[in-house]
């Protein structure tokens, strides 16, 4: 039996420790009261959003007006070079147990917040590693269909920050078969501290969603710009020779730019965070003008890597 509960505050759920109630709010520990509970919100006609870990969103000041699943079916299990896991568990204990297994194929997620279902469905990566790398087949449950389906990793059609699930809201993710190569416990775990120091000395510690906007292909007239700066020699293109948003940011003159209580990150530009107090709304602000900014200097169009939920 779901334990329906009304008006749960969501922020204490999210990275960013921002956004308002939800109307009703249920946790499911299996598979079953998931699909349970997506009917109970298709019975009732109520919106659902399914929330992971809470990064990598922005919940709205009102909250959410329907029903939000928290996900805390966190099983995994050894099969062999394989980790069968739940959508529900997060990425910090899926590499503590493919490491201790002897299992390589993770540690580029050292530090990497939020949960196996969130990073599947956003294709997270780091390092020119993602998620696509190491996916053999994803459990779904199609909302459309009303029936469970398993997506090999062609089919999850991953691209850059993106995936089907992130495209087609009627496909739910229950659970993943993620496939591994053979390593050294030892080797692994000093591999994941890496990850874990670089990224603390890249990214701020403080209350963020992580990345907030994705980095974009160059154009020709884009590009040209850009050359012209005087740090242009710094420049790194990321994936896909992507131009890295934070450079551009920060090339605005934009680090420690503050809204309300959401500020720039003075330590990463890609990053907004809430300084203490921060709204949705100085967060929406914060962002237009970020967008605005880098759009009149650079004539880039910014999109958002964080999910807006309730707007």
């Amino acid at each position: 039996m779901l334990d329906i509960q009304k008006n749960i505050p969501l922020a204490p759920y999210t990275t960013f420790r921002i956004g308002g109630p939800a109307k009703f709010f249920v946790e499911v520990k299996n598979e079953d009261e998931l699909i349970e509970a997506l009917g109970y919100a298709k019975e009732n006609s109520l919106q659902f959003f399914i929330l992971g870990g809470g990064s990598n969103v922005l919940i709205s000041d009102d909250g959410f007006d329907g029903l939000v699943i928290k996900i805390k079916n966190t099983k995994c299990q050894i099969q062999g070079m394989k980790i069968k896991a739940g959508s529900g568990i997060s990425i910090v204990k899926l590499i503590k147990e493919s490491t201790n297994n002897n299992l390589a194929g993770l540690e580029w997620a050292g530090g990497l917040p939020g949960s196996l279902g969130g990073a599947i469905r956003g294709n997270a990566g780091t390092f020119g590693l993602s998620m696509k790398d190491i996916v053999e087949s994803v459990n779904v449950y199609n909302l459309e269909k009303q029936k469970v389906e398993k997506f090999n990793n062609a089919k999850c059609e991953f691209e850059y920050r993106d995936s089907v699930f992130k495209r087609d809201k009627n496909l739910i993710i229950l659970s993943a078969i993620l496939k591994f190569q053979k390593g050294k416990k030892e080797e692994l775990q000093k591999k994941v501290r890496e990850s874990i120091i670089w990224r603390k000395s890249v990214f701020p510690e403080t209350l963020s969603p992580g990345s907030f906007f994705k980095h974009t292909a160059p154009t020709e007239h884009n590009l040209k710009k850009i050359k012209e700066l005087s740090r242009f020699a710094e420049l790194k293109l990321h994936e896909k020779n992507t131009i890295p948003t934070g450079f551009v940011i920060e090339e605005c003159g934009l680090k420690g730019k503050k809204i309300g209580g959401a500020m720039v990150s003075e330590k990463h530009a890609n990053f907004i965070v809430n300084t203490g107090g921060a709204t949705a709304e100085d967060v929406i602000m914060l962002s237009s003008f970020i967008k605005q900014q880098v759009r009149d200097k650079f004539g880039i169009e910014l999109r958002e890597e964080v999910q807006y939920v309730g707007f």
